[in-house]
């Protein structure tokens, strides 16, 4: 087997613009990345490599003729094999969604439909770029659904423990039969000798008294019966903010509220692939200078949004480093309409920062390569150009992270960004 055929057909150094997609779309769910996360990156790389031999598989008689060093038209790799790569990578890509949850298997398929109509069909028609927009957009929304998915019922136990709490007391408050319980209530109405006179006055002076004359299991039971029997006032309506006497975090978001909330991040992801894919139709052939300058104008007006457009997710804590999520730091804090955390002025300014330099780290990566092009629209400059474009996906992920609130998972995805510059030197990611 030849391995550096086959890093040419797979594209290898393209791998590292693929967990920015999931970890970006985890984030704007308000989640932390998990093992649901985990398993979308999985999944999302099987895919994507799916894609990769899948298209030089469908574009062989092209490539014989335009890029006859590609491995299939060279020889190196044979199109069965390429082919049979595709279906494999395919089939796991789907079982690792499927291990994060229906919503996520369902995003999956879409996901990899969109690839194979892309590879098989869509790719020589103006639907192309739109198609292969579609496919970034729905690998993002997978992070989304698979985290907010594979969160499970540990999430809500540690993002409300006083819920977690009641559920542990309940089976005690369960086991306290209904004699007991009254046996006990009246042994504490019982006057004794010294408040035989003023029966209140004991109760008043000596509270714990009273209560410490109870059994264990009766002084559970009634300290748990006021907040069992509590019923809500006429025209309010329960908070899924609040459970038991705090305020905690907001509630473990659903796979589709989680999928629209991460719905801004995959369309500002899906508009910069649609104009990197309507540039990649002329690397082989050069000659246009009108997709390069639209691709500049579309990088610059992105640029802008992500970099001074604040869009945190409703109810996250920015600032979850602090302690785990859903913890209660005190009065103020992440009872916003936002989840405003502590330092909310040094919170803010540390995250509009990171995402300005991330947003210009982006600008420059993909700007300098698609003005170049324009002004000279060479096959060589075209696919320089959009090998940038393609390289930007990584600091335009880590903006959107940075925006979210995530400067951890911010500066892990920008992090790939040399990873990938490094090995593209030696693997072409076109």
């Amino acid at each position: 087997m030849n391995l550096r055929a086959w890093a040419e057909l797979l594209r290898l150094p393209a791998l590292f613009t693929v967990p920015g997609d999931a970890l970006a779309g985890a984030v704007a769910t308000g989640l932390r990345p998990g093992r649901g996360t985990f398993l979308a990156i999985g999944s999302s790389l099987c895919l994507y490599e799916a894609g990769m031999a899948l298209n030089d598989w469908a574009d062989r008689d092209e490539d014989a003729v335009d890029r006859p060093h590609r491995p299939i038209p060279s020889g190196r790799v044979t199109p069965i094999a390429a082919f049979t790569a595709a279906v494999a990578l395919t089939a796991g890509g789907l079982a690792l969604a499927s291990r994060a949850g229906r919503p996520a298997l369902a995003t999956a398929t879409a996901l990899a439909g969109t690839v194979w109509a892309y590879d098989l069909g869509l790719k020589r028609t103006p639907a192309g770029p739109v198609a292969m927009a579609a496919a970034r957009g729905l690998d993002l929304l997978l992070g989304a659904t698979a985290t907010a998915t594979g969160a499970g019922t540990r999430a809500n136990a540690i993002a409300h423990p006083s819920t977690a709490a009641d559920s542990r007391a309940a089976p005690t408050a369960a086991k306290t039969s209904p004699a007991t319980f009254r046996s006990a209530e009246a042994q504490a109405s019982r006057p004794t000798s010294s408040s035989a006179t003023h029966p209140a006055s004991s109760v008043a002076t000596h509270p714990a008294r009273s209560k410490a004359t109870l059994p264990s299991t009766a002084r559970t039971t009634l300290t748990a019966r006021p907040s069992a029997t509590r019923t809500a006032k006429p025209g309010r309506t329960s908070s899924p903010h609040r459970t038991g006497p705090h305020r905690t975090g907001p509630l473990r978001p659903s796979p589709a509220a989680a999928a629209r909330s991460a719905l801004p991040a995959a369309v500002t992801l899906a508009a910069h692939t649609l104009a990197v894919t309507t540039v990649s139709r002329h690397e082989t052939q050069g000659g246009s200078t009108g997709a390069p300058l639209g691709a500049l104008a579309a990088t610059l007006a992105l640029g802008h949004a992500v970099a001074y457009t604040s869009h945190p997710p409703a109810g996250r804590r920015t600032a979850a480093a602090a302690g785990p999520p859903g913890t209660n730091p005190g009065p103020g804090v992440g009872s916003g309409p936002r989840g405003i955390s502590p330092g909310p002025r040094v919170t803010a300014a540390v995250r509009a920062s990171t995402t300005l330099a991330l947003g210009a780290a982006y600008a420059t990566t993909a700007a300098r390569p698609y003005l170049h092009a324009a002004l000279n629209p060479s096959p060589p400059l075209t696919q320089r150009a959009v090998g940038g474009g393609i390289r930007a996906l990584i600091p335009l992920q880590a903006a959107l992270a940075a925006r979210s609130g995530a400067l951890g998972t911010a500066l892990f995805t920008a992090a790939l960004a040399p990873l990938a510059r490094r090995f593209a030197r030696k693997v072409s990611v076109t």
